[in-house]
Parts: structure tokens; C-alpha cells; sequence
């Protein structure tokens, strides 16, 4: 799960009556997605050329929504498309060196 302001117990507390928030925020288990995860932004990258080669238009009928996106990704498999990611370790640690701790020596 990602980390938006709606996955998070307050929310629950807003929409639903205390007693019902809590069963409800008991009834799941979250698991959040690292906020720089790098396979979210190859996720996003998919996305945008699903968008783009596929979904750029007007369509009213979810049938078709499905048989169109049901054959990008079988031709985008067939490719063996992949993401050519260039996001190094060594630029991600200059990059997010906040986010890395430092040690005195």
C-alpha cells in the first residue's frame, strides 16, 4: 500500500462512527511501500506507456477497456519489454544522502 493520507486509521476515524473505524482498521494488516522505492517508479514508467500507447482516448465501455489492455501487456510481454532504469546506487546515495545515515569515525 502506498502511503497516501487515506490509508491511515485517522481516515477511518473521519468516515466511520469510533466503534466501526476500529473494527474495520483491525480487520487489515498495511504494509507500506518505501516513499523511493524504485520498482513503484518502474511501476509508474508501465503505467505511462499503458496510458500512452493504449489508453490515450475516450473509451465508454469497460469491455473494451479490458480486451485493449489485455492486449498491450500481451504484446508488451511478448516484447520481453523492460525498463532500462539508470537510478545507480552510488547516484541514489549523493541523490537521498539525507535519508542515509552518517557515523562520526
Amino acid at each position: 500500500m502506498d502511503n497516501l493520507n487515506t490509508h491511515k486509521p485517522g481516515s477511518f476515524y473521519e468516515t466511520f462512527p469510533p466503534e466501526e473505524a476500529k473494527a474495520l482498521w483491525d480487520r487489515f494488516e498495511f504494509v507500506y511501500t518505501p516513499k523511493h522505492g524504485s520498482w513503484l517508479n518502474m511501476a509508474e514508467i508501465e503505467l505511462n506507456a499503458l496510458n500512452r500507447q493504449c489508453l490515450n482516448r475516450r473509451i465508454d465501455n469497460i469491455s473494451v477497456i479490458r480486451r485493449e489492455a489485455d492486449a498491450w501487456q500481451n504484446h508488451r510481454n511478448n516484447l520481453n519489454a523492460k525498463t532500462n532504469w539508470q537510478f545507480t546506487t552510488n547516484k541514489a546515495r549523493i541523490k537521498l544522502k539525507r535519508l542515509y545515515p552518517t557515523y562520526e569515525m
